[in-house]
């Protein structure tokens, strides 16, 4: 009996059987996580462009497309410089205070965001090896004197030397407030999924426009974000 070739599985497009071209489905992605926006808002936005969209469409896209476009980048990503600031700020998940932990370096990237429902030495943990895998290992972590930290970073980079001076922090504190300007337009967070996505979308869109990805390079300053997202668009 003769055998059948099997033919590889042709890829599709992540935007397969969307209704919406994917520039439209971007460009909401990217207006909810670049402005203070509402779901709504950027509903009205779409509006303006002949598109009717229901709020709701526009927060499944920004679920769905958000992790797609942070890993489509993260080729392209500088690794992060070995001065790092470190601390957590509070938002609120379903009526409960919930914590996001949250690093810059001294070039104001963001290492990495983590949604957490708890503040404690496993939290801490889950999130230095999380901002661990980004690349270069940092020589000085500068934190709040939240009793967790030194037992971590005893564990996890003891050679690093470790700041905990009042005031040393405020590069991160000073981010924090970027992040909660985003959120006041919202009427709060449903899920920890939410918190932990939006949170790394604001911290992706912050650093494509401070320059630390390989994206959107030779446009105009003014238009890099946006030359950003149509390079990552074609990527999924």
């Amino acid at each position: 009996m003769r055998r059948r070739r099997v033919r590889p599985p042709v890829p599709t497009s992540e935007f397969a059987g969307f209704r919406f071209p994917p520039g439209m489905i971007i460009l909401a992605v990217r207006w909810y996580l670049r402005y203070a926006l509402s779901y709504r808002d950027v509903g009205e936005l779409l509006a303006e462009r002949g598109l009717e969209v229901d709020h709701a469409t526009v927060y499944r896209r920004v679920r769905r497309f958000t992790p797609l476009l942070i890993d489509a980048g993260r080729p392209c990503r500088h690794t992060p410089v070995d001065r790092w600031f470190v601390g957590e700020t509070y938002v609120k998940v379903a009526g409960r205070w919930t914590y996001l932990y949250r690093a810059v370096d001294q070039f104001g990237q963001v290492i990495d965001v983590l949604a957490s429902e708890k503040r404690n030495l496993a939290a801490v943990r889950q999130f230095f090896t999380r901002a661990l895998s980004h690349g270069r290992r940092p020589v000085e972590v500068t934190t709040d004197r939240a009793a967790s930290y030194p037992r971590v970073l005893d564990e996890q980079l003891p050679a690093a030397h470790h700041v905990d001076d009042r005031y040393a922090n405020n590069p991160i504190e000073a981010d924090h407030g970027r992040f909660k300007a985003r959120l006041r337009p919202m009427r709060g967070l449903k899920r920890l999924r939410s918190a932990q996505i939006i949170g790394s979308g604001h911290a992706f869109v912050q650093n494509i426009r401070r320059g630390h990805y390989e994206l959107g390079v030779d446009a105009d300053p003014r238009n890099q974000l946006t030359a950003a997202f149509t390079e990552l668009t074609r990527a999924i």
